[in-house]
């Protein structure tokens, strides 16, 4: 990790429309488990011409939306659904955020949209968002679920399906797979894969996606919900799952970070399930955009300007058997034997 910053020119690293009446607004679900890239592949479709004029709604399992934060310059409106998952106590808020869309679209108050893409949780079941839909009378009115994607990583995919029926739920339930980190697997690995997935969900296609790019007429789909049964029990998340944010407010320095979480992942990578934040880092003009998915980090960027008027330095961590206070002592700890 402490090689990656390279780059010179990077610091130290490197109008008002109805819909016609009678028409739904169609709707693309995007699931997969934490650290899968449904963010990186989302915001690559709102970057594409077939990708304007989508509302988005993001749900994250904690209280810091860094998500939300990285899409949110991607498209007119983004809706960020938080502390928890769609699967459990903000279904509510996904029917009262999709309605106020609608009303102020009809407003004039935020621009045409004619697509909602939602964005779930890495640790939700999706069962409830088409049972959602299909007893809301009125949502179904005015929307219908297109299409679900699940987003598979290859490198943590098989052990991730494994150990957690979340994950199952979400290639089970998928109308098309989408298969990332390819590069970063072992080739046989990846054939055992996707030999589990068509075993999960034999009528869903599998695709390999390179660098967060698919094609975005995937999004644009309209398959409908998938054949055979629909999940529907609440997904139950044990209380070894933690969620938790690290904050500073003053410059971090890298050496610190880095170390720490090298650390970490050699220690306890398998019960990291996802570190995603905005770091103030010294010497850096904008924030750096970490990333950890239990024994993978991701090369830090550098950004050209932070996402919101939040400066500060702000991970979100999801473990398993593990808490803050255990993290905050090992920063504590690299950091006094650091300076």
């Amino acid at each position: 990790m402490q090689q990656h910053f390279t780059s010179a020119q990077s610091g130290l690293f490197g109008r008002r429309l109805k819909h016609a009446r009678g028409a739904r607004i169609p709707v693309t679900v995007v699931t997969g488990f934490l650290g899968a890239g449904k963010t990186t592949l989302v915001k690559h479709f709102l970057q594409t011409p077939e990708g304007r004029g989508t509302a988005l709604v993001v749900n994250e399992f904690g209280t810091a939306g860094i998500d939300d934060a990285l899409l949110r310059e991607s498209t007119d409106e983004t809706v960020l659904l938080g502390n928890g998952c769609l699967c459990c106590n903000v279904r509510s808020d996904l029917q009262v955020a999709l309605r106020r869309l609608v009303s102020e679209r009809e407003r004039g108050q935020v621009p045409h949209f004619g697509r909602v893409v939602i964005e779930t949780s890495g640790l939700a079941d999706p069962s409830p968002i088409l049972r959602t839909f299909a007893t809301d009378r009125a949502l179904g009115d005015e929307f219908h679920v297109g299409t679900m994607i699940a987003v598979v990583d290859a490198v943590n995919g098989a052990a991730t399906l494994a150990q957690f029926p979340e994950a199952r739920q979400q290639v089970v339930l998928a109308d098309r797979l989408m298969l990332t980190k390819t590069d970063l697997a072992n080739s046989n690995a990846t054939q055992d894969l996707m030999a589990e997935l068509h075993r999960l969900n034999a009528h869903a296609p599998i695709e390999i996606v390179s660098n967060g790019f698919a094609d975005p007429a995937r999004f644009l789909e309209e398959q409908g919900q998938v054949a055979g049964p629909v999940f529907t029990g609440e997904a139950v998340h044990g209380d070894s799952i933690a969620s938790f944010v690290l904050r500073e407010d003053v410059p971090v320095q890298w050496p610190v970070f880095a170390r720490t979480m090298e650390t970490l992942v050699a220690l306890r990578g398998s019960d990291l399930l996802r570190a995603k934040g905005f770091l103030n880092v010294e010497g850096c003009q904008g924030p750096v955009l970490v990333q950890f998915v239990q024994h993978l980090a991701h090369p830090p960027v550098e950004l050209a300007a932070w996402p919101d008027h939040q400066r500060e330095s702000r991970v979100v961590f999801i473990t398993r058997n593990m808490g803050e206070a255990e993290v905050r002592r090992l920063f504590d700890a690299v950091r006094a034997l650091t300076i």
